[in-house]
């Protein structure tokens, strides 16, 4: 593959709030991601937390996939669902002033069943968490980078704030 074939870098980003049940399957996909996947160089795998995610409860029954791309995530994440979910609308309105906006732009998720306060996500939700991983495989794979399974579990890549920082939201 010649440098103008190879993939762009990519930015895999788990969002959500450990503390708020299902709300937390972000955080949760990103480490077994991690965890069962080697993250290529070009790939960067980041805990987001609490930054914000919208998940349409109301269209959609608990675990079902969510897959939107490009200018259909403003929109979604707008109508606030779940504690941080303002913040990645800060986040895309930021990058538009700074004209600083990815070229592409995809928001994969599961409809939560519960956003309580609680540190277990429901069960529709967790069952659902592996699936979720392997479609962010998929898509990380259509964009040309190669994530292959671990031959064993090993330690977590992703960056981000310590878990006791993230649950707070700071």
């Amino acid at each position: 593959m010649t440098e103008a074939e190879s993939p762009r870098s990519l930015l895999v980003l788990g969002l959500g709030n450990v503390l708020c049940s299902d709300d937390g399957l972000g955080v949760a996909a990103i480490e077994q991601l991690c965890r069962h996947y080697r993250i290529p160089e070009r790939v960067r795998v980041l805990d987001g937390g609490t930054l914000g995610l919208s998940l349409l409860s109301h269209i959609r029954p608990p675990g079902t996939f969510i897959r939107l791309e490009g200018d259909e995530v403003g929109p979604a994440v707008r109508t606030r669902l779940s504690p941080h979910q303002i913040g990645v609308a800060d986040l895309l309105d930021a990058l538009h002033l700074l004209d600083a906006k990815p070229r592409s732009l995809l928001l994969l998720g599961l409809v939560p069943e519960t956003l309580e306060l609680g540190l277990d996500r429901s069960p529709p939700v967790e069952g659902q968490i592996p699936t979720l991983v392997k479609r962010i495989v998929g898509e990380a794979r259509s964009l040309g980078h190669e994530l292959l399974p671990n031959g064993d579990v090993g330690p977590s890549r992703a960056e981000g704030p310590n878990p006791a920082i993230r649950a707070l939201g700071l």
